[in-house]
């Protein structure tokens, strides 16, 4: 029988850590008005009811900001922006709650889709709105009277996950409503961010304009700390008004106490789902939190070191080495773990009295194999031989001797290894011994 596996199987599997991760989960989802008018607003809401099939907690805010262009071209007025900001007067908030209720209404009834063989088949979904933003007008900046332009006050939380605990989706627009009774406009980012840390939510989820953040060389960051997506937002570079609003939401969000942001090129088909649902994401995440780090093993590990180590045991390339190994020399072993997946391991045994060790079962998973990891294991180990006194580093390997005489190994004889070790060489084996003087 063949063991090929399908990919669609192969990637429903890979996607399982996930859907257990996410189930019970609040994400506040935003995104512009662009997407609200767009042909592929359906395929987008497809998506929602399918995260919301999985148990995840959803509040979605849309933006209207070419809605309520449009609303103030009917009325052959200008829209007047001071720098970010619009400037809403009574005109222009006509044109607001024309804008954001329609909207409203565009959302609520393509959520509401149950067709047979269309993907809403069976959903079910209830959708919630309401006053849930209380709003305080901004005021006058610089000699700027901006009306009925606002800013979130308060977020009733409360209420929020009171419509969440009873299964429904909660949609938020670009209103707030002060107590005095009176409505303004809100950027659509600030009450996503708002309600994002008034909820504590576990993620808040930019749906992006255009191709996403990039850097200076054109790279797409897959992760930022908001200290280094501060430096990319007052860089200088023109990263498109899109780009620097939401990226701004993900700062005050992170900085708020939300674990994580992600940016996600909207049109991208699936980006939402590939974003959430594999390990390397189509997308930038911005946190606080490590989300790969290199880290000593623990009990815990034995059971994905053994799935990294397994293939290349059954290919012959590592010597096989039993649970009970692993849990007597599980202090010796150093891991990456990726997101809650071990992506690298590697075991250290010392000998201290001849300021000597032992690199073992150094292995990369396929996926990362050309990323550096591999290296940067290395690193880590070295660094450790540093800090303890020793100053050599063997390996005795059989397929991969190149790798490490690229990185500082040269060949040696069987009797410059400690006398213990050269008792226990494996002569069938006739592994390669390779030696590197640590500085």
């Amino acid at each position: 029988m063949s063991t090929k596996v399908d990919p669609f199987v192969q990637h429903f599997r890979a996607s399982a850590p996930y859907i257990h991760a996410h189930r019970g989960r609040t994400f506040v989802i935003m995104f512009g008005g662009e997407a609200v008018a767009s042909k592929d607003l359906r395929t987008l809401l497809y998506d929602v009811a399918l995260l919301h099939s999985l148990g995840v907690r959803i509040v979605l805010v849309a933006g209207a900001r070419p809605q309520i262009d449009e609303a103030l071209a009917r009325r052959s007025e200008e829209s007047r922006f001071e720098g970010d900001l619009r400037v809403t007067d009574e005109v222009a908030l006509q044109c607001v709650k024309e804008a954001v209720g329609a909207t409203r209404v565009e959302l609520e009834s393509l959520l509401s889709m149950g067709l047979p063989n269309s993907p809403m088949s069976g959903a079910r979904l209830r959708v919630a709105t309401g006053n849930f933003v209380m709003a305080q007008p901004v005021g006058v900046l610089d000699g700027v009277d901006y009306q009925y332009t606002g800013k979130p006050r308060r977020v009733d939380s409360e209420g929020i996950r009171q419509r969440l605990d009873d299964g429904a989706i909660v949609v938020l627009t670009p209103i707030g409503y002060s107590s005095t009774g009176e409505a303004f406009n809100i950027s659509s980012h600030d009450v996503a961010s708002a309600a994002a840390i008034a909820l504590g939510a576990d993620k808040l989820i930019g749906l992006l304009e255009g191709q996403g953040v990039f850097d200076a060389e054109g790279l797409n960051p897959s992760q930022l700390t908001p200290h280094e997506a501060e430096r990319y937002l007052h860089s200088g570079r023109d990263l498109g008004h899109d780009v620097e609003r939401h990226l701004a939401a993900a700062i005050e969000a992170c900085q708020g106490g939300v674990p994580r942001a992600h940016l996600v090129a909207r049109q991208s088909d699936g980006a939402l789902l590939r974003e959430l649902f594999t390990r390397d994401g189509v997308g930038t995440m911005v946190t606080s939190e490590a989300f790969e780090g290199v880290r000593p093993a623990v009990r815990s590990d034995i059971g994905g070191i053994l799935t990294l180590i397994a293939p290349l045991e059954e290919q012959g390339v590592l010597v096989r080495r039993p649970h009970e190994m692993l849990e007597n020399d599980i202090d010796k072993f150093t891991v990456i773990e990726r997101d809650g997946m071990l992506v690298a391991c590697a075991a250290l045994y010392a000998y201290p009295g001849e300021s000597i060790a032992e690199l073992a079962c150094l292995v990369v998973h396929p996926d990362y194999r050309t990323s550096g990891r591999g290296g940067q294991l290395l690193q880590y180990l070295e660094r450790q031989c540093g800090a303890r006194g020793l100053r050599r580093l063997f390996v005795l390997t059989t397929q991969t001797s190149h790798w490490f005489r690229e990185h500082g190994f040269d060949n040696c004889e069987l009797d410059e290894l400690p006398k213990s070790r050269r008792s226990h060489y494996d002569q069938g084996r006739r592994s390669k011994i390779l030696l590197k003087p640590l500085g």
